[in-house]
C-alpha cells in the first residue's frame, strides 16, 4: 500500500522549542511500515528541513500537495487557540490543523480511504462523530482504549531495545538518584504526590517545560532539555516516576518516556494506581506516595551496579517487549487492511 502520514513534527532531533515527544519512535515506526512492504508519504511540513535544517528528501518520501494514496494515518492535532487556529499570514501560526482539515476532506471524506486516526494525546472527544465514519478506525495508546477504538501503543524502537545490555546499564555510575524529563501539562497533582516531597531529600533534576512551579520551590527545574540530552540525562539517573494526566492514568496511557528512561537504565518507578501498571513495570517498582518513592530510591542506590540492580533492568526491558514498533506497526497496519475489506477496497494501482 502506498500510505499517507500525517504528523506535525520531526523525524530527527528537531528544534528545542517544542513539545514533540514523537521524536524518539516516529522515525522507526515509519521505518517498520516500509519494512513490512508498504510505501509511507509524509504529508505535512518537512520541518526537519524547514526548522532544523535536517534533509532527510534522500530517505523519505514528502509531499505537500495531494497526492495518490491507498490509506492514510493521521497523528491526530487538535486547536491551539492562538497558534494553529490563526490565519495563515499571522505571526506565530502553524499551520498543522489547516492542513489535516485539507487531507480530511481529500482523502478521508470524497474518496473514503481506509483512514486510522492515531489520537495519541486523547484529545478527540469520544462522541466526535468522526468515530462512527464507516472507512475510519481511532487509535490510541491506551490499554483500555475508547470504545470502538483500536490499542497501538506507544512505539519502543526495536533497535533501541535489542541494543539495551542490562549488565552493562547497570555498571553505568549514576551520580543523580532522582530525575524527570517531560512537560507540566496536566501532571501537577502526580508530581505533588510522587516526586515534589521525595525531592526534598535526594539530588534530583526536572527537565521539560514547567511554568508554574511556585509551590515546589525546593525543586530543580532546569527547562526544556534537547532531545539529544533526553538519553543523557537517564543514563546518570538512577531512577524517575512515570507521572501521567489523568486522562493517561486512568486508562493505561504510557508516553514515550517508559522507554526512554528504561532503555538507558533509569528504573521507572510506578505509581501503583496507574491502570494497567502491571503491564508496563514490575511490581517492585510499584510505589504508593512519595514516601514509597524515597524508600525505593534508597534502596536502589544500595544495590546499585550489582547483579540484582542489573535484572531489575532487565525486568523492565522485557516488560518493553510487547511494544516493540514493527508489533505496533503491524496492528495499525492490520487495522488498515481491516477497513480496505469492508467494502472499501485498496485502489488497484496500490502496491
Amino acid at each position: 500500500m502506498r500510505i499517507g502520514y500525517s504528523c506535525w513534527g520531526f523525524l530527527a532531533n528537531g528544534v528545542l522549542d517544542t513539545p514533540d515527544g514523537g521524536r524518539s519512535y516516529r522515525r522507526p515506526f515509519l521505518d517498520a511500515l516500509r519494512q513490512y512492504g508498504h510505501q509511507v508519504v509524509l504529508l505535512q511540513a518537512n520541518r526537519d528541513l524547514i526548522e532544523a535544517g535536517t534533509d532527510l528528501t534522500g530517505a523519505y518520501c514528502f509531499d505537500d500537495g495531494l497526492p495518490e494514496l491507498d490509506a492514510v494515518v493521521y497523528e491526530w492535532r487538535w486547536p491551539l487557540p492562538g497558534r494553529n487556529t490563526t490565519e495563515c499570514a499571522t505571526p506565530g501560526h502553524t499551520c498543522d490543523l489547516h492542513r489535516q482539515q485539507q487531507l480530511l476532506d481529500h482523502y478521508t471524506d470524497a474518496l473514503a480511504l481506509p483512514t486510522i486516526i492515531w489520537d495519541q494525546d486523547r484529545w478527540l472527544p469520544a462522541d466526535d462523530p468522526l468515530r462512527s465514519r464507516p472507512n475510519m478506525r481511532v487509535a490510541e495508546y491506551a490499554l483500555h482504549p475508547t470504545p470502538g477504538a483500536v490499542t497501538v501503543a506507544c512505539p519502543v524502537p526495536d533497535q533501541l531495545l535489542d541494543a539495551a545490555d542490562p549488565d552493562r546499564l547497570a555498571a553505568r555510575p549514576r551520580g543523580l538518584p532522582l530525575a524527570y524529563v517531560g512537560n507540566q501539562y496536566g501532571r501537577d497533582d502526580a508530581f505533588a504526590r510522587y516526586f515534589a516531597p521525595a525531592a526534598a531529600h535526594l539530588a534530583h533534576q526536572v527537565a521539560g517545560k514547567w511554568h508554574d512551579t511556585e509551590a515546589w520551590p525546593h525543586v530543580r527545574f532546569t527547562g526544556r532539555a534537547r532531545f539529544d540530552e533526553v538519553a543523557a540525562l537517564h543514563d546518570r539517573s538512577l531512577a524517575t516516576v512515570l507521572l501521567l494526566p489523568e486522562r493517561y492514568r486512568t486508562v493505561g496511557h504510557q508516553t514515550s518516556r517508559l522507554f526512554e528512561a528504561v532503555t538507558s537504565g533509569c528504573l521507572p518507578l510506578t505509581p501503583a494506581d496507574t491502570v494497567c501498571a502491571d503491564r508496563f513495570t514490575p511490581q517492585i517498582l510499584h510505589v504508593r506516595d512519595s514516601g514509597e518513592v524515597l524508600d525505593k530510591v534508597r534502596w536502589l542506590t544500595r544495590i546499585a551496579g550489582t547483579a540484582e540492580h542489573a535484572d531489575l533492568i532487565r525486568a523492565c526491558l522485557e516488560h518493553l517487549d510487547p511494544f516493540r514498533a514493527s508489533t505496533q506497526a503491524a496492528v495499525l497496519l492490520t487495522a488498515v487492511t481491516t477497513l480496505a475489506g469492508a467494502g472499501r477496497p485498496v485502489p488497484h494501482w496500490s502496491r
